[in-house]
């Protein structure tokens, strides 16, 4: 049996995030394809017979181009074991991203440099920020116009509040783009046409102080810049300093072109010497060692149907400590429970293969009969132990569904409670109707369109959506409180979630601040603490 502490010494697990079109997913295909779990790395979007990305297997991802879901990809890469969490990047998903950094131990955020920062990076940002995760940042697209790197540089350090260290610097940009100085090795990798392919391919280095060989590949002129820009960043810029990459108050920086699979190697290799194997979690105040024999893991994430063939759903699970063993018993804390996962699971997007064990920093994916829930413990039996829930976003945009053929009820009703489950969506209903009208809370509009296309792809129902006026939601924290007789504004509706909890749907702030001001014993709070 391989070394426990070795196996999980050499554990990298990361989220990758960003703005829509920065480049997030195509940067993962790219990392794949140097780690030799593909081929040939897939087009995000293009003609109807192009690949489609690895990471993107919905269907409605492949018609869109954008990824609406968290994937789960690992592979090995130079005595490594990489577990990449890609995330969707469009603002509409991003509980789902919120989801997923919590499972990882490190975050990539992948700029556009034409672009810079946009709203949906500073807000997943904010969230790393919030859980001290080290942030890696890759700047793609250098083979396009781009703005100033030192622009770029400035706007993350004042947006962020963190410092930056460029580990390699760009040379031009757009048509002029001729490559990076690498400022550890002193070397210039040199982008040539034979980078706009698909394949692998390693950068011709060239010596910094080789100045004939330089001028024959970039000129006099981007030479003398670059000189100059070095040795201004060498002057006056941030020094590097391991201790605050790891505790996110330096983010290392990385300038390349993921399309055209430019600095994506360098990337990776030095990606890998600067970031942690996996760190203790927080169980209450008990801290957990990712090196204890005793196995323990959180579910995360739950999705339906990931395979068309079998219809299943899969709970994923990061684990924080110990070696997992395929049939052997483990405590389900939040159910009580003993349990035997017989059919644990590595994942590479869709694709799956069983496997017999796993270690702390893994993601593995185990069948769900219903019993799990996003934020539930998975133990040795007698740890007691329970990491911390995940917090629900409040949603943001409301509708009323039912569905059009009313002889499907059973499958709406599983439809409807499945998605719901994996936190796509939220679901409410007035007390004591249940399913005869759903109200659905999701976080983005275009949670609604995913909603609808799988219920009629996944489960063969049709339904009919109205939307409705409310912009706020609050969860009742008093538990014996006569919600009937509170003093409410007419617009107010009072609703209860599928665990009995009650929550008020409101139409404005305002109409909030009515209902408290009225009802002085009333106590609500902005989020479901799972």
């Amino acid at each position: 049996m391989p070394d426990l502490k070795e196996e999980i010494r050499r554990r990298r697990t990361f989220a990758i995030i960003s703005h829509p079109d920065a480049g997030k997913t195509t940067l993962t295909e790219k990392l794949l394809l140097y780690g030799g779990a593909i081929q040939t790395a897939g087009s995000v979007k293009g003609k109807a017979t192009s690949r489609h990305a690895v990471s993107d297997w919905m269907d409605l991802e492949k018609q869109r181009g954008i990824s609406v879901t968290s994937s789960v990809l690992q592979f090995e890469y130079e005595g490594y074991c990489i577990n990449i969490l890609d995330t969707p990047g469009h603002q509409d998903f991003s509980e789902d991203t919120y989801r997923t950094l919590m499972a990882a131990d490190s975050a990539v955020m992948v700029l556009d440099a034409a672009k810079g920062i946009e709203p949906q990076t500073r807000k997943l940002f904010k969230v790393c920020a919030m859980r001290h995760i080290p942030i890696f940042t890759f700047i793609n697209k250098m083979d396009r116009e781009a703005r100033d790197p030192y622009e770029l540089m400035e706007e993350l350090e004042n947006e962020f509040g963190i410092g930056t260290y460029p580990i390699n610097w760009p040379i031009g940009c757009g048509q002029q783009f001729k490559g990076v100085y690498d400022r550890e090795t002193r070397k210039i990798l040199a982008f040539t046409d034979a980078h706009r392919g698909q394949s692998r391919i390693r950068a011709t280095e060239i010596s910094a102080d080789d100045v004939e060989t330089v001028d024959s590949f970039i000129g006099p002129r981007l030479r003398q810049t670059l000189f100059d820009d070095i040795e201004l960043i060498d002057g006056a810029g941030y020094e590097f300093d391991l201790e605050k990459v790891h505790g996110g108050k330096l983010s290392p920086v990385f300038f390349g072109s993921a399309l055209n699979n430019f600095g994506v190697e360098e990337f990776l290799e030095h990606f890998l010497k600067m970031t942690l194997s996996p760190l203790p979690r927080m169980a209450g105040e008990t801290a957990v060692d990712p090196f204890d024999s005793g196995f323990s893991a959180f579910v995360f994430k739950i999705q339906a149907n990931m395979n068309k063939a079998h219809r299943d759903r899969i709970a994923f699970m990061r684990i924080c400590s110990g070696r997992f063993e395929r049939d052997k018993e483990y405590y389900h804390v939040q159910g009580g429970k003993a349990l035997r996962l017989a059919q644990p699971q590595q994942l590479m997007a869709s694709d799956r293969a069983i496997i017999d064990e796993a270690y702390a920093g893994d993601i593995i994916g185990v069948f769900d009969p219903g019993i799990f829930s996003i934020g539930d413990t998975i133990c040795e039996k007698g740890m007691n132990i329970a990491f911390a829930g995940i917090p629900t976003f409040a949603p943001e945009h409301f509708a009323a569904v039912e569905r059009i053929d009313t002889m499907k009820r059973k499958q709406f009703e599983k439809g409807i409670e499945q998605i719901a489950q994996e936190g796509a969506i939220q679901i409410f209903h007035a007390p004591n109707t249940g399913f005869e009208e759903v109200i659905v809370g999701v976080v983005g509009v275009l949670q609604f369109e995913v909603l609808e296309y799988r219920l009629k792809t996944e489960y063969g129902v049709e339904i009919r959506r109205r939307d409705l006026p409310f912009e706020v939601i609050r969860w009742v924290e008093n538990e014996d409180l006569d919600i009937s007789s509170l003093n409410l504004t007419s617009d107010t509706r009072w609703v209860q979630d599928f665990k009995g909890s009650n929550l008020l749907l409101f139409t404005s702030p305002w109409c909030v601040t009515w209902a408290l001001d009225k009802n002085p014993s009333l106590r609500l709070r902005e989020f479901s603490e799972n």
